[in-house]
């Protein structure tokens, strides 16, 4: 197999890991090497058990009863991957993303039900395991200062998963960013080409936005994403896509605009560190962080061979 791609890491099978490595692209790949498939095929399947299939809505009703101000948005949901691998020494390696649509309230209702392991399907294929959950695919940056730290954020004590925790600035690619709001959208081959190509790019325009609006650096100031994978947390089986991305500023200016970030409500504290500081920091990461960070050392250690 192509050094750049690799569809599980070597730990795979050490269940003490909070995290699974789904994906492993360790060259990183730019936008040219990874494409979406977005189909209804990857959308989740309903449950057999009426009585668990149900509590997805009670959930729901008892979580806006609480809070009024909850949305039900749209998220693209995580289907599964296909490798190509380039076969020649000039032949780029390329992923193909498998994306359905799903939403915040069968996210509540499934990954993060208290019961949220009765919607796993014993099987040691990963689409068909969690082909009962909502799974939307998060997104998360490794962002790498000019004087070679590692940006790191605490999450505020309000946020609904983790809080407190330490994790790397993200969130989520948005369905309506595009304009996708159903399936309804390229029926015909040319129409779906299209929208493919849509999401592709918001997988990378999104985790940009994210950086922006969560630590409060100009666009200007990042270079382009490359992608390294996709980690999934083994609690509520989450997965998020992950990306290095290069920052022409020092830490010591990040963290000035860092107080005027406009998403800075979602965070208490922003941290600059080394390499080797935040290995000491992981253990306080959710587990699909912890997965970015394996995979950022992944990429690491690949560009050490080259």
């Amino acid at each position: 197999m192509d050094k750049a791609l690799a569809s599980t890491s070597a730990k795979v099978g050490d269940t003490s890991l909070p995290f699974k490595l789904l994906l492993s692209c360790p060259s990183g790949l730019s936008p040219t090497q990874v494409s979406v498939a977005f189909d209804q095929a990857y959308d989740r399947i309903l449950l057999p058990d009426i009585e668990l299939e149900n509590s997805i809505s009670e959930i729901w009703d008892q979580k806006v009863q609480k809070n009024k101000s909850l949305y039900n948005g749209t998220k693209f949901r995580y289907g599964g991957h296909n490798l190509l691998c380039g076969g020649k020494s000039n032949q780029e390696s390329h992923v193909c993303l498998q994306l359905g649509l799903t939403d915040y309230r069968t996210f509540m209702g499934t990954n993060l039900n208290p019961l949220w392991e009765k919607f796993l399907v014993p099987s040691e294929d990963d689409s068909i395991r969690c082909q009962h959950t909502s799974s939307p695919l998060g997104n998360g940056a490794i962002v790498e200062t000019s004087d070679r730290k590692i940006i790191v954020l605490r999450r505020s004590n309000n946020v609904g998963e983790f809080p407190g925790h330490y994790v790397f600035p993200g969130g989520h690619p948005e369905p309506q960013e595009i304009g996708i709001t159903s399936h309804q959208y390229g029926k015909d081959l040319t129409g779906s080409e299209l929208i493919n190509k849509k999401v592709s790019q918001e997988m990378f325009d999104s985790i940009i936005r994210e950086v922006v609006e969560e630590i409060g650096v100009p666009a200007s100031t990042l270079c382009n994403p490359v992608f390294i994978g996709i980690s999934r947390r083994e609690l509520n089986v989450r997965p998020a896509a992950f990306f290095s991305i290069k920052c022409s500023l020092e830490s010591k200016e990040i963290q000035q605009l860092y107080l005027n970030a406009q998403d800075g409500y979602e965070s208490t504290q922003l941290y600059a560190v080394s390499l080797i500081d935040l290995e000491y920091m992981t253990s306080e990461m959710p587990g699909c962080h912890q997965g970015g960070f394996a995979l950022y050392k992944l990429m690491v250690e690949a560009l050490k061979n080259t």
